[in-house]
């Protein structure tokens, strides 16, 4: 599923994030760049460890904030890593720091003169996010960047798991 804005792709897909060509791709990392689970996991897994030799010399990256690496083995260049809330009930912030976590990488994407960037859906596994709350989010927010910043040409949310993806489709066409 595609919707053009203004000159940019905001663009759906089902697979592994890892197996992405874009500029970027984003890591759904821990406060600590220290690897983990899930989509963290199959990151350092596929990209080598050059991308943790990196993040060891960045030292850590706050809740809603992201940081930049290469992309070691991977075919995406480099790694934003952004840092998701763990939900909580959704009233302590969540939504901010879940929104903050997609602009501050869209915003870094840009700051480097990337052309194409790819998301998972961040928090929405151990951190326990409710999928469909969080692509509300995640695509409102990249929605709303693309209207303002025409430099990024794609952005790409990357799901694994056919449920995943028809919930972000679907609230995708809400904010169509």
């Amino acid at each position: 599923m595609e919707v053009k804005i203004n000159n940019s792709t905001l663009a759906l897909a089902e697979g592994d994030i890892t197996n992405e060509s874009t500029d970027a791709i984003v890591n759904a990392a821990n406060t600590r760049l220290a690897g983990g689970a899930g989509v963290d996991g199959a990151i350092h897994r596929a990209g080598g460890p050059s991308i943790m030799e990196a993040c060891r010399k960045i030292g850590g990256c706050p809740t809603g904030q992201a940081v930049i690496t290469t992309g070691g083995n991977l075919r995406a260049k480099y790694v934003i890593h952004t840092v998701g809330p763990v939900y909580q009930g959704g009233n302590k912030g969540e939504a901010a720091l879940l929104k903050s976590a997609h602009m501050e990488s869209l915003k870094l994407a840009s700051a480097k003169k990337l052309k194409s960037i790819s998301f998972p859906a961040i928090s929405t596994g151990v951190y326990g996010y409710p999928v469909n709350e969080a692509a509300q989010i995640a695509l409102k927010t990249a929605m709303d960047y693309l209207k303002e910043h025409g430099d990024i040409e794609l952005v790409r949310f990357v799901l694994f798991g056919r449920t995943t993806y028809d919930i972000f489709a679907e609230e995708l066409n809400k904010l169509i």
